[in-house]
């Protein structure tokens, strides 16, 4: 699907717009040239005191008619019908305070409990795929595409991936369609102009633009967060829409914002491009996603442990790398000779400065896969070749704790939990009185989306017993299930106490591990 241009590809040009005239343009000229050569003007030098002294020129504003005139007619507004077992809750709702969970997007009420949830997407080849988020998308039992020209489409699911939030949908169009590439995020830059197309309540093509703030952002939203960060302006039904480059170029999807009323507040994040092609071409390929599989369990390098671990600075900055606090038996990471307290500093050349950014660098590796490890031992950089693995064949996901559920074929309610850390409590806006452990994803047509578990609930207690870790409340479950055919959670959402029946089937939680614990 990633190829080469073709005759039918968008490929928009950059038109930077004419001189700006004026008195604008003689108070730019000015301010740049007052003084000769003085501090800020191009060519001044720093001195030796340290002070960094910018070699500046006066730039013009872009602009993005051209740009938006060529790439529009490949995004989509898209609408999901969705059947809502809540009695007037409506989906996509925020933690007060803090994220989205999921990403806000329309609904309109319909009849019968039914939903209908408005995104976005764009077209990506001339037969008919098209890239939106998993959110989006989730729990419909019918999807439509409307193009830009109005032409409203029915949809397939080709597949969807709920660890990077992303869906491939398929149309089937009456002839070739326009379509977008796929550009390259890791080229992207903060400071960089970027625009946002999208649906933002149902106002289909609607533009929005602003800069990359920052690259590699961890929200704590997904087990491979590294958000593109931009300030363009992103609201309900952009989810699943474009962020495109001054080339013409989709180097993110939409998908969350930082909010504490819903709105935009200029705090967005997009999944990047490099992450888009990997998981939509084995959605493409097989409609699931394998992840690759190191086998190592690390945590993050503090002041005191690179003290006691002797690890230097470099240029001034902390020492920074991810620490393996353990080695699974029989894992890619033990046959190369990787051992517990060795610091794992680069994987193919690109730095690695936490667990998290491990774990994200590996899981996007196809499995089969070879790579060069580097590492410190004894402070002392080493290297190992090392033949990555697939993700859920006797492994959990680098860089974190769990336990390998591959055999247990038992009655299962389809949730994943985490523990209730201070950076959930605060993103769900609860206080210190309030214990148990977040539901953080929840299987598509499992047992728990049945009777209405959201991601975002916070499991309290199982029955009458009371629970406070992943692992207590799973072996809570399973006593439950053994003398009774439903379980009776109580839960809280959005501040609200209340009691959910849960009545399980056989093999339908989520057959792939992550850092939570599956039930």
């Amino acid at each position: 699907m990633f190829r080469d241009a073709m005759s039918d590809a968008l490929q928009p040009k950059t038109v930077f717009p004419r001189p700006v005239r004026g008195a604008l343009l003689a108070t730019l000229l000015a301010g740049s040239l007052l003084g000769g050569m003085a501090a800020g003007a191009p060519g001044a030098m720093a001195d030796d005191s340290g002070v960094i002294r910018p070699d500046t020129q006066v730039q013009q504003l872009p602009n993005f008619v051209n740009l938006v005139k060529q790439v529009k007619p490949a995004v989509v507004s898209i609408t999901a019908r969705i059947h809502n077992a809540d009695t007037g809750e409506e989906m996509g709702g925020g933690m007060p305070g803090g994220f989205p969970f999921p990403f806000p997007f329309q609904m309109m009420p319909q009849q019968h409990h039914d939903v209908e949830a408005r995104g976005s997407g764009f077209v990506i080849s001339p037969d008919g795929y098209v890239v939106t988020n998993n959110h989006v998308v989730k729990g419909a039992t019918k999807v439509t595409v409307t193009l830009d020209d109005g032409t409203s489409l029915p949809a397939k699911i080709v597949g969807r991936d709920s660890k990077t939030d992303i869906a491939l949908l398929k149309v089937t169009p009456s002839g070739k369609l326009r379509f977008i590439e796929l550009g390259d995020s890791d080229k992207v830059e903060p400071g960089e102009w970027v625009v946002a197309v999208g649906n933002p309540y149902g106002l289909g093509g609607t533009v929005t633009a602003g800069i990359v703030s920052a690259r590699g952002r961890d929200i704590g939203d997904g087990p491979y967060d590294s958000f593109i960060q931009v300030d363009a302006p992103i609201n309900r039904g952009n989810s699943g829409g474009p962020l495109f480059t001054q080339d013409g170029k989709v180097v993110g999807v939409n998908t969350a914002i930082l909010s504490p009323s819903g709105g935009s507040i200029g705090i967005g994040f997009a999944i990047p491009s490099d992450t888009v092609k990997n998981v939509v071409e084995q959605l493409e390929k097989t409609g699931h996603v394998t992840r690759g599989y190191l086998g190592v369990t690390a945590q993050p390098i503090t002041p005191s442990m690179a003290t006691a671990l002797g690890l230097k600075s470099v240029n001034g900055a902390p020492a920074a790398g991810a620490l393996v606090a353990s080695v699974s038996t029989g894992s890619p990471a033990e046959k190369a000779g990787i051992k517990a307290g060795d610091v794992i500093t680069d994987l193919n050349g690109q730095k690695i400065d936490t667990p998290h950014t491990l774990a994200v660098k590996v899981a996007s590796i196809v499995p089969g896969t070879k790579v060069t490890v580097g590492y410190l031992r004894s402070n002392k950089a080493q290297t190992s070749s090392v033949t990555i693995a697939s993700l859920g064949k006797g492994g959990t996901a680098d860089g974190t704790v769990g336990d390998d559920r591959s055999e247990d074929k038992g009655p299962r309610l389809g949730v994943s939990l985490a523990p209730l850390t201070p950076d959930a409590r605060q993103q769900l806006g609860l206080d210190e009185n309030v214990h148990g452990v977040v539901v953080s994803d929840v299987q598509p047509g499992s047992s728990a989306e049945q009777a209405g578990i959201h991601a975002g609930d916070v499991i309290q207690a199982v029955g009458n017993k009371p629970v406070e870790n992943p692992r207590a409340t799973v072996s809570a479950i399973r006593q439950a299930l053994e003398t009774n055919h439903s379980v009776l959670l109580r839960v809280v959402r959005n501040g609200q106490s209340i009691f959910v029946a849960v009545t399980p089937g056989t093999d339908d939680g989520d057959s792939s591990n992550d850092d939570d614990d599956d039930q």
